[in-house]
């Protein structure tokens, strides 16, 4: 009885080079979604959707572009023609299309570039003997023949249409690593024989993981046993193209450029067959965010991820690595307030490890992507003070003082287990001011006025008060070095108010015109059993402002 699974055989490399590299530098990049990525959608994209998306591609900075499969359908063949008829690639920008080794289908392929500047034909032929036994019907023989047939199909077409030269030759023996790596060496060579000499750029081997049944860095090790041992490596272009059947397709993809490959295959997003391609905007953008200029440009991020969204009739999912609507929210009240106390210190911090950007729990600035700090944080009953403080400081321009903090991360854990749902930022406003700003409760404050004692001694006032106390208008006078401190002194003189000390007080203004209104909190602590309360006041005088957050915080605190 076979068992269901084997483990791969490792391939035997000594002494291994590719695990102590740095990439230092990016691979030339070629995006498949217009072949790969298109024929795998339930709905294939219309010529007009396919040339916007084209557009995207050479927006974000895309010099390789796989355009389609033109023996396979008019539509593909046309939409070439339509690029090459009116010049739609610019200068330096490479469109590639992919054709099987059969001689009807190559010429056709050719004949949809005939005028081009500047292309690739990319011929694919499976090297595994899965394929070659149970699916061609031939031996590693046939296989072979069948890559060097196809080869020499190629470069006659391309002569007969006046193209050689401008037009450049990718082979990929597909099933790459489900085959044997000396076979495929050897094919390889054959392959490259057949072509001729020529510039490095216009010879691109590209040795894909079809299915991904290998772990990722037994692909790196078929990459940098094949770059050892390949003779024509000064002559040749390594290319890669990883699906994602395991979930390793980036991994798999960062290890095999350590490995020796210099281009990759790939989609935005990872739109392929089955689980799809390497997602070639995940693997550019792991690669600046340690460093390295990738000469993609995905700063309009979520205009991107629209047009792909459109075009695919699939959703980003969205906890999609840097496209996602929740990759840079935080939920957790630890993390709403590491990230918050990260931010309010960024320039301290990249002074100490030398970046610009190094925040907890974010490893890359969410405006890189075209994202915005205003829904970094999200409140629901996970979260705590810090992301609350975090949405009423950025959204509101609140600044709680740091003691008043816990009473505000209980009071949104209740509201948020009481809704059974997200907190909007307005939701957390309007509880901000219900709960601290305008709490129920015995006291209110219906008139005030400020006198000097002793004009010789201008610090002592004195406050008078008319406050209504449970219905009931009463006259107090109170001094105190100040306005807050005689109104205290006030209020502590009237029966039934409860004994309490300020232990915070804080003012701050409300924007910076003649408008502004000035923001006020205090913090009172009852004596009975020294819990500490907190109240905010806003007016646009600043005695008033204050003397409203006591009030708060005494009304809270009875």
């Amino acid at each position: 009885m076979f068992p269901k699974y084997k483990y791969p055989e490792p391939i035997a490399l000594p002494e291994r080079q590719w695990p102590g590299r740095t990439l230092a530098q990016p691979p030339v990049w070629c995006s498949v979604d217009l072949r790969d990525g298109n024929q795998a959608l339930p709905v294939p994209m219309s010529p007009e959707t396919k040339l916007a998306y084209f557009n995207m591609l050479l927006k974000i900075g895309f010099k390789e572009i796989e355009v389609g499969f033109p023996s396979a359908s008019q539509d593909d063949f046309d939409f070439v023609r339509q690029l090459v008829e009116k010049k739609l690639a610019p200068p330096g920008v490479r469109i590639s299309v992919l054709t099987q080794a059969r001689k009807h289908l190559i010429e056709r392929t050719v004949a949809s570039l005939q005028g081009v500047e500047d292309a690739i034909v990319h011929l694919y032929v499976a090297t595994s003997d899965l394929h070659g036994n149970f699916v061609f019907g031939k031996n590693r023989a046939g296989v072979k023949k069948m890559a060097v047939d196809g080869t020499k199909m190629v470069l006659a077409a391309l002569e007969k249409a006046g193209l050689r030269g401008r037009v450049g030759f990718e082979f990929s023996p597909e099933e790459f690593t489900d085959s044997d790596i000396d076979f495929v060496i050897g094919l390889c060579c054959a392959v490259k024989e057949a072509w001729g000499a020529g510039p490095k750029r216009d010879f691109i081997l590209n040795l894909p993981a079809t299915v991904e049944r290998r772990p990722p860095y037994q692909y790196a090790d078929m990459i940098e046993y094949f770059c050892r041992h390949y003779p024509h490596i000064k002559d040749t272009t390594i290319s890669i193209h990883a699906h994602n059947d395991q979930g390793c397709a980036v991994a798999a993809s960062e290890m095999a450029l350590l490995a020796g490959a210099e281009r990759a295959e790939g989609t935005l997003f990872g739109h392929g067959e089955r689980t799809g391609n390497l997602d070639l905007m995940v693997l550019a953008m792991n690669l600046y965010s340690r460093g390295i200029n990738i000469g993609l440009d995905f700063s309009d991020l979520p205009a991107i991820v629209k047009l792909v969204e459109e075009a695919s009739g699939i959703d980003v999912h969205p906890r999609h690595p840097y496209a996602g609507d929740l990759v840079f929210t935080a939920f957790s009240g630890s993390h709403q307030d590491a990230i918050r106390k990260g931010i309010e210190v960024k320039d301290e911090v990249s002074k100490t490890f030398g970046q610009q950007w190094k925040v907890p729990y974010l490893h890359v600035d969410p405006a890189d992507v075209g994202r915005k700090y205003e829904k970094l944080i999200r409140i629901n009953s996970q979260s705590g003070k810090g992301g609350a403080a975090f949405l009423l400081e950025h959204e509101f321009g609140i600044y709680p003082p740091k003691g008043m903090l816990p009473e505000i991360g209980e009071t949104v854990q209740q509201l948020a287990d009481e809704k059974g749902d997200e907190i909007s930022s307005q939701e957390l406003l309007a509880t901000f001011k219900k709960v601290f700003m305008d709490p129920p409760g015995p006291f209110s404050l219906v008139k005030f006025s400020r006198s000097c004692v002793d004009e010789a001694n201008p610090d002592i006032v004195r406050a008078s008060l008319t406050i209504k106390h449970k219905d009931k208008l009463i006259e107090l006078d109170g001094e105190g070095n100040g306005p807050i401190s005689a109104a205290v002194h006030a209020l502590k003189d009237l029966e039934g108010v409860i004994d309490f000390v300020v232990e915070d007080f804080s003012e701050k203004s409300l924007g910076k015109n003649a408008d502004a209104v000035a923001l006020a909190f205090a913090g009172i602590r009852r004596l009975s059993d020294e819990k500490i309360f907190y109240g905010a006041g806003e007016h646009a005088n600043i005695d008033l402002a204050g003397l409203r957050a006591i009030f708060a915080a005494l009304n809270r605190a009875s």
